[in-house]
């Protein structure tokens, strides 16, 4: 009997020292049900049936104040990529679905570098930065992330808008810096495609 429970406390006791807020947002965490979760609210946005909730130009909010110190100890802040198409990529060295789009997030960067599009992660619930460096590494992920423990900066973006509610999350931002799509999870490159494409043909 007692076998069965480990796991489960064991996610307790890691999860204890992060704030309450942000637990609430780890309650969906790497797959699962995140996926049907909405905004709330007159949010204005439409989810495909590939799961990609996408919001029309004109209806699209302002990004929030995205900012902090990157993996490699550098400060990064999402709105001086202003003017560009950002991918903003939510994952965790322990989640298995980060690790399967991991390839396909570090390729499709590479091959819209040249479109105006600008890849950034942002790494939460890695209490320490060694695995996560550990884990770009691995699969080659050259764009920045920043260093988001307990997940602060997720908890920024506000009600009404495409937030990110799971582990991974990819939100996609114009180049305006308004939220113009997002997806609750696992991305592979068509996937990717499906999201960035339209924006880079935006003008």
């Amino acid at each position: 009997m007692s076998h069965g429970r480990a796991p489960r406390r064991r996610f307790t006791l890691l999860a204890a020292p992060a704030a309450v807020a942000a637990l609430a947002l780890t309650l969906t965490a790497c797959g699962g049900d995140g996926a049907q979760a909405g905004g709330g609210g007159n949010t204005n946005f439409v989810t495909g049936t590939g799961g990609i909730s996408t919001v029309a130009k004109g209806d699209r909010k302002d990004a929030p104040k995205l900012d902090g110190e990157t993996l490699d100890g550098k400060q990064l802040d999402v709105s001086d990529y202003k003017g560009k198409v950002v991918v903003l990529n939510m994952w965790g060295s322990w989640c298995g679905p980060c690790r399967l789009e991991a390839q396909y997030f570090s390729r499709v960067a590479k091959e819209t570098a040249d479109k105006g599009v600008q890849f950034v992660g942002i790494n939460t619930r890695d209490a320490q930065k060694g695995p996560a460096i550990s884990f770009e590494k691995d699969y080659g992920v050259t764009y920045p992330s920043l260093f988001d423990p307990v997940g602060k900066l997720l908890l920024r973006f506000p009600k009404g808008t495409l937030r990110p509610q799971a582990i991974p999350s990819t939100v996609v931002l114009d180049r305006d810096g308004k939220i113009a799509a997002r997806s609750l999870v696992a991305l592979d490159a068509e996937g990717l495609h499906e999201m960035i494409d339209p924006l880079i043909a935006e003008k």
